[in-house]
């Protein structure tokens, strides 16, 4: 994989050190801002990246260029992501994949005509204790309840409160607790149970704004609650309750860092499937695995669960509106 990425924010100053040590993967090329390419300039001779410009188009005329990570604010995803497969990259973008399922279809109806593969990073479905949990969830007999809780007082709150409005507290960003926090929530659930058949968003609104809220999805024989928060905070707790016992993930659903298995009867059994890597690593070695191999099946399951996800996003957004 010859990477090109897009965006110079905190996330990207997060998965360069994990990029770096990944077989296979080349850091090519940095587009940033004019504002922040002094930035990129910094970060492109720590990590070895040959091209840093602002002009989207040179960056894409790279031929050394195969593959784009997309990682600018959220309503950017989808024009970035387009004119990327237009100029034949593959694309791996950032969570939320688009803001709207319809944009979604577009990118994968142009990725499917180029045959070009078009990815989500999203970091727990790659994750060992994802894995765990997917292969255990039996030993809990009949599910009953799902309860997700991703809740961190946002450091922007307070400015947002005072009326600095910041992408994400920005309704037409994309900003908001359900697509910024509650949207690994959903990846978890809908990555281990598939689609809902229902869903409904209560959210707690600020100057049009979800800053918290609940969402909650109906699978008929048992009910998941997914709850964020970027207005206040709470133990971040996962647990999936059944009728021969429980299994709770202590952390956020971003990194599912420890699970705890109890049993009926049973003492807790504290486990961490995860490998020693960033929670970025592995997602980063199964795309670049997918690329160089062109694993068009697994490309196509994984854009499948993003499309599901989406659905999901789009519906509890339509319920507050």
């Amino acid at each position: 994989m010859k990477l090109a990425i897009i965006g110079t924010g905190m996330i990207v100053k997060e998965v360069l050190p994990v990029l770096k040590t990944i077989d296979g993967i080349s850091l090519v090329a940095l587009l940033a801002t004019p504002r922040s390419i002094t930035l990129a300039e910094e970060l492109a001779k720590s990590y070895g990246l040959g091209q840093v410009t602002s002009d989207y188009d040179a960056l894409l005329a790279n031929s050394e260029v195969d593959t784009v990570y997309v990682a600018v604010p959220n309503h950017l995803h989808y024009a970035y992501a387009k004119k990327a497969l237009l100029a034949h990259k593959h694309v791996i973008c950032e969570k939320p994949f688009t803001l709207k399922a319809s944009e979604l279809e577009e990118l994968a109806k142009l990725a499917k005509e180029r045959n070009l593969i078009l990815l989500e990073a999203i970091t727990n479905q790659y994750l060992g204790n994802f894995t765990f949990i997917k292969e255990n969830l039996q030993q809990l007999g009949q599910l009953k309840i799902v309860t997700c809780n991703y809740s961190q007082y946002s450091s922007r709150y307070d400015a947002f409160k005072a009326g600095e409005i910041a992408p994400a507290f920005d309704p037409k960003k994309g900003g908001g607790a359900l697509r910024d926090l509650n949207i690994y929530n959903i990846h978890l659930v809908v990555g281990l149970f598939g689609p809902p058949k229902m869903v409904q968003y209560l959210a707690n609104l600020e100057k049009g704004i979800d800053t918290s809220g609940l969402l909650l999805m109906d699978y008929e024989d048992f009910k998941v609650v997914c709850i964020a928060s970027k207005d206040s905070s709470a133990e971040i707790r996962t647990t999936f309750q059944g009728n021969k016992g429980s299994l709770s993930i202590l952390g956020p659903t971003n990194s599912l860092p420890q699970v705890c298995l109890t049993l009926n009867g049973q003492e807790p059994q504290l486990m961490d499937k995860n490998s020693p890597h960033h929670r970025m690593h592995d997602e980063f070695v199964a795309f670049e695995r997918i690329i160089a191999t062109r694993d068009v099946e697994k490309a196509q399951k994984a854009l499948e669960h993003s499309q599901a996800v989406m659905a999901v996003l789009e519906e509890a957004v339509t319920s507050i509106t």
